[in-house]
């Protein structure tokens, strides 16, 4: 009689760091168009495009394309971002938008401030993502395009919730957590062009 096989182990798989995620060809897009830029504003000289342009087509990663504009305009205006430190915005207002990695946990804070996350071009680490947040005094809107959930148990005292997000349930989700105080939390999608009444 043959004695039974152990059970399969599951093997925990690390999550791929933000700079490992693979490129797309709308990532490549986007860097072409910088380097396009350096080249007609003479930032780089033909050889130095061509070079880099060669390596656009031969990356894989994210990182590898974020390498490529590094020196050509400043971390606020780069056509990927990688960086996944928190945001943090006190008595003023912080903005990140584009295409940029949105990590599986997530720190943002609003103190006396307005933080807003729009993730209409962004690249979500996985399928579920904790967003922790602290708002004080502030406001924190996150903009997500269609066919993403948005759970809100975060605690509120003497603030709002707003989640005015159509309901998706089989996308992945955004979980927010974390304390409101008198301020607010908005989720929204964005707005759909207005129609033309000229248009054909």
């Amino acid at each position: 009689m043959e004695s039974p096989r152990p059970p399969a182990v599951r093997r925990h798989v690390p999550e791929p760091r933000p700079a490992d995620l693979r490129a797309g060809d709308t990532d490549r897009d986007r860097v072409a168009a910088v380097l396009g830029d350096a080249l007609a504003d003479g930032r780089l000289d033909h050889e130095e495009h061509d070079e880099r342009t060669e390596a656009l087509y031969r990356a894989r990663t994210l990182g590898e394309l974020e390498a490529l504009t590094a020196d050509l305009l400043p971390p606020e205006e780069q056509p990927l971002r990688t960086d996944v430190r928190p945001v943090a915005a006190f008595f003023g207002s912080e903005e990140r938008s584009g295409r940029w990695v949105v990590p599986t946990r997530f720190t943002a804070t609003a103190i006396c401030a307005n933080v807003k996350l729009d993730l209409c071009d962004a690249l979500l680490q996985s399928r579920h993502v904790t967003l922790h947040v602290t708002v004080m005094g502030g406001t924190l809107t996150l903009v997500v395009p269609e066919g993403v959930r948005i759970e809100m148990p975060a605690s509120a005292f003497m603030g709002g919730k707003k989640n005015q997000v159509p309901a998706s349930p089989d996308g992945p989700v955004i979980e927010i957590t974390g304390v409101v105080t008198l301020g607010s939390i908005v989720a929204k999608s964005p707005k759909r062009p207005r129609r033309s009444w000229f248009r054909r």
